[in-house]
């Protein structure tokens, strides 16, 4: 090669479009030299090997770079298939985003203008209503020794009929303030909390002989005072209606639970039996996973307990399991607004349940850690 190297030979051809990655192998009986090769491996050599050539030798190099080089191709195209399939899943991900939006956008705005209606239409009905039983009131007063017992029992009837329409309204409206407007939230005592809805149970308590057990100290959390005052009072007297036992009672504490075990709808309970969650499956965990555990308080009885088909239903409001008139009564909105409660915390609850053997309501607050809660822990 007079006028040009191998050297200048190697840059010429690397430096035309097609030939830019073609691999080269240098052979030389004169430039053998470590600075040779160096120099090499600088215009783009991939070996350089000295005379006398071995043929198996440079075969099996040949074969090894070209091997390489289909290799590489290959993982180019991967490569591009890849980034083509992450574009259009993401955009595809980017639509079913938008379309979430959009559908958690609506149902927020149907979800307060159910709101709305539920609190005028409560609102609105209970004076029509109240008018109507003042008026059979008024009729079994004013013309009692007018009307012959039939007449009398069923304007009794209509009196109650109203009363209980108004009970119904009135929790209805309950329910709907619950949802709008603020709710204020403070770091406080649950232990102060608990003692304020044993005193406004108390008497309830004494009459129905059921002895409270308190597992304590609870420590404090983030929330609505006076709204989780109403959830203990709420669940507290669920325990205490709902018991048929000589000798019964309530409990209350609190345990940690770790979050990655709380999934689905329904699975085995802490003490092996069923439980139903206070929210729908496909609803995430209010908290992102993660290895710490939760504080989970809970209130447990001795009752009457609740069949595994009906644990779905609880949280339903107007829903009663019994007789309008068995346990004492009531409208079946208790359970619905200590859901609510707890969700306006972004916080959940679930029962756990069996019949015959209790039940156990259990829900998650934002624990504030304090000396007392390091002591105990």
């Amino acid at each position: 090669m007079p006028e040009l190297d191998g050297f200048e030979l190697a840059e010429i051809i690397h430096q035309h479009p097609r030939y830019q990655k073609t691999a080269i192998i240098f052979i030389s009986a004169v430039h053998l030299s470590d600075l040779d090769r160096l120099k090499g491996y600088q215009h783009g050599a991939v070996d350089y090997i000295a005379v006398p050539v071995i043929p198996e030798l440079l075969r099996a190099k040949v074969s090894v770079f070209a091997e390489l080089y289909r290799k590489t191709r290959q993982l180019e195209r991967l490569n591009r298939e890849l980034e083509r399939r992450v574009v259009e899943r993401t955009a595809e991900l980017q639509k079913r985003a938008e379309a979430l939006q959009r559908l958690n956008t609506e149902l927020t705005r149907r979800n307060q203008e159910l709101d709305a209606f539920a609190y005028v239409a409560s609102h609105d009905l209970r004076e029509p209503l109240r008018g109507i039983s003042n008026y059979a009131l008024f009729l079994l007063e004013d013309y009692a020794d007018k009307l012959d017992e039939e007449s009398r029992g069923h304007l009794t009837a209509l009196r109650r009929l109203t009363e209980r329409m108004e009970a119904l309204l009135n929790s209805l409206l309950h329910f709907s303030r619950i949802g709008r407007g603020e709710f204020p939230m403070t770091e406080a005592s649950l232990d102060d909390i608990l003692a304020r809805s044993l005193e406004l149970v108390n008497a309830r308590l004494k009459e129905t002989g059921v002895e409270v057990r308190v597992r304590g100290p609870l420590g404090s959390a983030r929330c609505n005072v006076e709204r989780l005052v109403e959830v203990f009072t709420n669940l507290i007297t669920n325990a205490a209606k709902y018991n048929d036992k000589p000798e019964k009672w309530v409990e209350i504490g609190v345990q940690p639970y770790t979050p990655s075990s709380l999934r689905g709808e329904e699975q085995e309970g802490m003490n092996g039996g069923p439980s139903a969650f206070g929210t729908s499956p496909s609803v995430s965990l209010p908290r992102e996973e993660q290895e710490t555990t939760l504080p989970v308080f809970y209130v447990r009885d001795n009752g009457i307990g609740i069949a595994v088909e009906d644990l779905p239903a609880i949280f339903q409001i107007f829903r009663r399991l019994h007789g309008r008139e068995e346990y004492g009564g009531g409208t079946g909105t208790g359970l619905t607004i200590v859901k609510r409660i707890i969700e306006r915390h972004g916080e959940r609850i679930w029962v756990e349940s069996a019949p015959g053997e209790g039940s156990t309501f259990f829900f998650t607050l934002s624990a504030v850690e304090n000396e007392e809660a390091e002591t105990k822990n």
